[in-house]
């Protein structure tokens, strides 16, 4: 160590290039840093959703669910297999342990299920892998206050909005809900069927028959070769009005049978163009309107993607005059909140602990010293939560704040044991190599010692794992850059900010005069404040269940959402009857404090990220109100 201490005062250039090419990896990796609410959750659970018409739940269960179980049972590191079935579908979990590669338990169970469902009547298979952070970065309500055809509104979404939202990096899928779509809903009569011998099958296959664009082969012509094709698909209800459906042969005056005449669809049949029955209903304010729910890419960085899907939007909205964009949840904004939040405690206590260190050492010299040690050990710790691809989270900046007391620690040691040997009549450069070399072991054991406290959480499996590993690492890479800024920094900067005094100089540090008599009293009484220590311990023990505990702490926001579940086998329409009650009622309680209620009846996965979502049906809807920041009463009030 002395080496290298004797290097950093020897060669102060030299150090000066290592600390600010430090400084400018250290500022290139925070701008390259993903920014997100919480760290990456390794979620071990795979979800395999099924649809198969309308059959029953336990025809689904005997055909085909017991048969995925079995395979995914056998899978490696499986610890788990559950599943529930519904009429015409069915959803079955299956759980790994926590440390499994769940990209390579992805791709196995893929292929095992591919291979089984090749042979089975299932209309759709789906393999989703749940991610706790993939709920919607963006939820937006989509209208036009002159188009109330949810049909020709759900045209320009799709055709139109979703592609130029789609094709922005960072965003992975755009879905539409509250849509509908429009149908040829053909009408037939009985006895007219009958009188022309007919059948609803005979007219289904003459529409199937007509309805399709078929090749003709090709031909060739002076050298050339030409491509046939039969365009017959319908673009209007006046085609399917004259569709041929069959010929009568009307008998005329004296016997004599005339030509045949065509019977056409609309001689038989009502034709009509109208909507289909909607899977959900979306409202704003009451309003019918669609929502848009937009996903991100995986580790893509939250808050730029939502600054660059914002930006389009505004594009969007001028090439679509009248159609109107409203903001329902912004994943960005609350996430930017609380990043500033923990960013600004920790500034204040970055200011507060060199204000201290001032009172308490009373050298300005001293205390500039450490105060510039500080940033330089956050910066480079930028550095290395980059390489270990960790993001700009609430745990990860919380681990800085609570690493910032301690990144002072080392170069306190240093620094007062260089100015005690500077005081004793040493030189300045031989002050700054001794002074450093006596405690370096003493402050590089005590750094590793706190390190060893945080590390062993990086180890730790489940829930809490994930979530505090981030936070660990960060402690411990701060550490680590305050034991590399105190040992190489520290003495080059006492070289250039700290003179050695002419004459021996006594300096009175801050003094407390009350505490000795205080010690001799304590001591005087020590088996009463040991039992007094006892006693707070005992008292500390019995308030836990009394405190209460929970996985992460309530944040305060102006907005909740209410889940609405009505008795199973209740239809779309009475459900949103049911929900536009409940409208009238939020209403009337918030008054002039509510900003919007946004309401999506129905089958939803945007706005309610439980695993259990894929299984809501008609009966259930989900509400979200939205409240003024300048509300005279809280949501939990509401």
């Amino acid at each position: 160590m002395k080496k290298l201490v004797e290097f950093s005062v020897k060669y102060p250039v030299t150090v000066l290039m290592i600390v600010l090419a430090v400084l400018l990896l250290g500022i290139i990796s925070f701008q390259k840093l993903g920014i997100d609410l919480f760290p990456a959750l390794n979620n071990p659970r795979i979800y395999v959703e099924i649809k198969a018409g309308e059959q029953p739940p336990e025809e689904i269960e005997s055909k085909y669910v017991e048969n995925i179980e079995a395979l995914a049972v056998g899978l490696q590191d499986v610890v788990n297999v559950s599943s529930v079935c519904r009429i015409g579908s069915a959803q079955i979990t299956v759980e790994y342990a926590w440390d499994k590669d769940m990209d390579q338990a992805f791709l196995d169970l893929q292929k095992t299920l591919t291979n089984l469902t090749q042979n089975l009547d299932i209309d759709e298979l789906n393999i989703t892998q749940h991610d706790p952070n993939a709920g919607p970065v963006m939820l937006l309500g989509f209208r036009n206050n002159s188009i109330k055809d949810m049909s020709e509104l759900r045209k320009t979404a799709e055709s139109y909005v979703r592609n130029e939202l789609i094709r922005l990096e960072g965003i992975a899928d755009v879905e539409i809900s509250g849509s509908e779509e429009s149908e040829v809903l053909i009408s037939t009569n009985k006895y007219l069927l009958e009188s022309q011998q007919l059948t609803p099958e005979m007219i289904a296959n003459q529409i199937n028959n007509l309805n399709r664009n078929i090749s003709g082969g090709s031909i060739v012509e002076l050298g050339k070769q030409y491509i046939i094709k039969g365009i017959g698909v319908f673009q209007s209800v006046e085609d399917f009005k004259n569709i041929i459906v069959s010929y009568k042969t009307p008998e005329a005056g004296g016997g004599i049978v005339s030509e045949k005449v065509p019977v056409y669809l609309k001689d038989i049949a009502t034709i009509d163009l109208h909507n289909t029955e909607p899977t959900n209903i979306v409202r704003i304010n009451g309003e019918r309107c669609l929502g848009l729910s937009i996903y991100k890419e995986t580790k893509y960085n939250t808050v730029q993607a939502v600054g660059e899907l914002i930006a389009e939007l505004k594009n969007v909205e001028k090439a679509l005059p009248g159609y109107e964009f409203i903001v329902i949840q912004n994943q960005s904004d609350f996430i930017t909140s609380a990043i500033n939040e923990v960013e600004e405690s920790a500034l204040i206590g970055i200011i507060l602990a060199v204000v201290i260190l001032y009172v308490f050492l009373r050298r300005f010299g001293t205390t500039l010293i450490i105060s510039i040690a500080i940033p330089i050990s956050i910066v480079a710790t930028f550095n290395l939560m980059y390489f270990n691809e960790l993001t700009l989270n609430i745990m990860t900046l919380g681990g800085l704040a609570l690493g910032a007391g301690m990144l002072v620690d080392n170069a306190i040691v240093v620094m007062e044991n260089i100015i005690r040997n500077l005081e004793a009549g040493m030189s300045l450069r031989d002050a700054a190599v001794t002074g450093t070399v006596q405690v370096g072991g003493a402050i590089t054991a005590s750094t590793i010692t706190t390190v060893v406290v945080f590390l062993p959480i990086v180890y730790l499996h489940g829930a809490s794992g994930e979530l505090f590993k981030d936070q660990a690492w960060t402690v411990a890479f701060s550490l680590l850059s305050s034991l590399f800024v105190a040992i190489l920094v520290i003495p080059v900067l006492t070289t250039r900010f700290i003179k050695k005094p002419a004459a021996s100089v006594e300096q009175k540090s801050i003094k407390f005069a009350w505490y000795k008599p205080l010690l001799k009293k304590i001591l005087a009484r020590r088996w009463l404040i040991i039992s007094g220590s006892l006693i707070l311990i005992v008292i500390a023990v019995l308030l836990i269940p009394v405190i209460g505990s929970e996985f992460i702490p309530k944040s305060k926001s102006n907005t909740f959402t209410m889940d609405v579940k009505l008795a199973a086998g209740t239809d779309l329409i009475k459900t949103d009857q049911t929900v536009e009650s409940i409208e009238e009622i939020i209403k009337q309680i918030t008054g002039p404090a509510l900003e919007a209620v946004y309401s999506q009846t129905g089958p939803s996965s945007s706005m309610n990220e439980d695993e259990q979502s894929v299984f809501q049906d008609e009966n259930t809807a989900t509400i979200k109100v939205i409240m003024k920041q300048s509300a005279d009463y809280s949501t939990e009030e509401i």
